[in-house]
């Protein structure tokens, strides 16, 4: 099975190996471009499987692809390291899946995490990358950004809030339910009727698909996935909710984060009830003038609900870093009145001197 081992950041030397994190991964598709993707708090590689088809053209592992560059079936030429393609990388953040479980909180921060995507990277030989994250995932991927920034082709970030107390969804009626559901949900039936509800908006799960609504078809889905991975230990969630809860990107981080070359998405749905879009926007406004924000009419899984559009985003991130399209040509966003914050720079200059 396809493993990286990361040493234990609090292990000495002579007990690295001994103390190795073991961080599960998957390869899709063959090419020249390459996308790192780093998914969310309790989730798996395998939640990015509408983004890996949209971006290779199918679901299938390349440890499970016995061919080459000829499919011996069909005959046709798949796309190789010549061809230009897309090979994708989907891992399990440690804590969840098939990935190492830590015991200790302090073993959890997104600093950590982000380390053991340099790790994946290191390990597949990946000098550079564009870099796609998923809530945590895409704070893990500020992090990295931030501590490797020319290792970075691009930067996606989904559904992300700066961490915090910013990770806190607006408390109202219906989130404080949830919540408790969640915190309660002991069975992977019990888990998957929480989650399609923290992941979707009320309309999109009641859309009828031929005679069934996709709350009734998500809903099978959603409990053979918890079954076929297990719930996540009490250890895992509670060290991934201390990543998030320690999460912070400091001033100097947006900084070489913005002044790295790299064009950035900001991607959310308007209706997230965990990750305010809120936070979002003004997470893409200090990373003017790289950043696009794209908001679109979704919950917090807008990369399922509104996959098309999220493909597309993410389709149109990468071709606009080929072809070196400049950060103000990329942004969407309104430009910063620097007149004004001339200004108000120099007032806060003069009163320190007061």
């Amino acid at each position: 099975m396809p493993f990286c081992k990361v040493a234990d950041p609090q292990a000495n030397t002579e007990g690295a190996s001994v103390n190795a994190t073991e961080i599960f991964y998957r390869t899709y598709g063959r090419g020249t471009t390459k996308v790192l993707l780093i998914i969310g708090l309790a989730g798996t590689h395998d939640s990015w499987g509408p983004q890996i088809k949209g971006l290779t053209g199918s679901n299938r592992p390349n440890h499970d692809d016995k061919l080459t560059v000829v499919d011996q079936n069909s005959g046709e030429e798949c796309d190789s390291e010549m061809g230009g393609g897309i090979e994708v990388c989907a891992f399990d953040n440690r804590g969840m899946g098939r990935s190492s479980v830590p015991t200790k909180k302090s073993q959890y921060t997104t600093k950590i995490m982000a380390k053991d995507a340099i790790a994946v990277m290191d390990h597949l030989g990946w000098q550079k990358a564009h870099v796609f994250g998923h809530s945590m995932g895409a704070m893990i991927a500020c992090k990295l950004a931030a501590m490797v920034p020319d290792r970075i082709l691009s930067l996606a970030l989904l559904n992300v809030t700066g961490g915090g107390f910013e990770c806190f969804p607006k408390l109202d009626r219906q989130t404080v339910s949830i919540a408790i559901r969640f915190l309660k949900a002991k069975t992977p039936e019990q888990r998957a009727a929480v989650d399609l509800d923290t992941h979707y908006t009320k309309e999109y799960l009641e859309e009828y698909v031929g005679s069934k609504t996709r709350r009734s078809i998500l809903y099978q889905e959603y409990v053979k996935g918890i079954s076929s991975t297990g719930m996540q230990s009490n250890y895992g969630f509670e060290g991934q909710i201390n990543a998030c809860w320690t999460h912070k990107i400091t001033r100097r981080e947006i900084e070489v984060i913005r002044s790295a070359g790299f064009l950035v998405s900001v991607i959310h749905g308007r209706y997230d009830i965990i990750a305010q879009l809120y936070y979002a926007r003004r997470l893409a406004e200090k990373l003017q003038p790289v950043a696009r924000m794209i908001d679109l009419h979704g919950g917090h899984l807008v990369s399922h609900e509104r996959t098309e559009e999220v493909n597309q985003g993410l389709h149109d991130l990468i071709k606009a870093s080929e072809s070196k399209i400049s950060p103000h040509d990329w942004t969407n966003l309104p430009q910063k009145n620097s007149v004004s914050s001339c200004w108000c720079w120099s007032m806060h200059e003069g009163l320190k001197g007061v």
